[in-house]
């Protein structure tokens, strides 16, 4: 046998062996899930959004000549939530069916100056009278559209055994915390659906920093002694 001859049988069992090797790696299980190498922990745990009404009864007291200063608080209260959450027109119905009639149409007026004083405008309030030949007396009613943000259902970590490694794959429970924590901290859920515009920028802050940023100077803004966040000396 010649030297060329066992180079060539060398050569063909590597070769071989190489192919073999490449097999398996192609083919090779995988324990991932599908729907691990799409989006992330947290896109697989989606906050969803759902609207409701808020409503409130202010019930006309048929021997009063006015409002209660509790009905006043209420109605406040109330209004003060619209303008922080609330959205669409803010509702006022009239009941056209009243054991005081007078007294509806000042609570409903009285209403109106309550949300002009706490920044609601004309424009955002509508309502008409309702339940015309109603055999009782109405109240009269508020109402505002509102919008909450739903969690994911998490799983109860109880389920999950957390000491099994044989994967090395995120469990089912890695996200769904932190969604169901954002649902719980979100000012208005009605962001989430992209439905409020963004404010304006300020131009003229704009300018000042950036001519402060061409002048090498520092951009942030400056504080006084009472602002700074130095610890006090006076007991040294």
């Amino acid at each position: 046998m010649t030297i060329a001859s066992k180079q060539n049988r060398t050569f063909l069992a590597l070769s071989a062996s190489l192919l073999s090797l490449g097999a398996c790696a192609s083919h090779a299980p995988t324990a991932a899930p599908a729907e691990y190498l799409e989006g992330t922990v947290l896109s697989r745990n989606e906050l969803n959004v759902t609207q409701r009404t808020e409503f409130l009864e202010i019930a006309i007291d048929p021997t009063a000549s006015e409002l209660s200063n509790a009905d006043r608080v209420r109605i406040g209260n109330f209004i003060g939530v619209y303008t922080q959450k609330g959205h669409g027109p803010l509702v006022l119905s009239l009941p056209a069916a009243s054991a005081n009639p007078q007294l509806a149409v000042t609570a409903t007026a009285e209403a109106r100056a309550i949300a002009w004083e706490k920044g609601v405008r004309y424009d955002e309030i509508s309502g008409e009278a309702y339940g015309a030949g109603s055999a009782v007396s109405q109240p009269l009613i508020l109402a505002f559209q509102v919008y909450d943000a739903v969690p994911p259902e998490c799983a109860s970590k109880a389920s999950v055994d957390f000491s099994d490694i044989d994967s090395n794959n995120n469990l089912p429970t890695l996200g769904c915390s932190v969604r169901t924590n954002l649902a719980a901290m979100i000012a208005d859920p009605a962001d989430l659906l992209g439905a409020r515009a963004l404010d304006a920028g300020d131009a003229t802050r704009r300018e000042v920093i950036l001519e402060k940023f061409r002048a090498g100077k520092s951009t942030a803004a400056e504080r006084t002694a009472q602002e700074s966040g130095a610890i006090s000396q006076a007991v040294n």
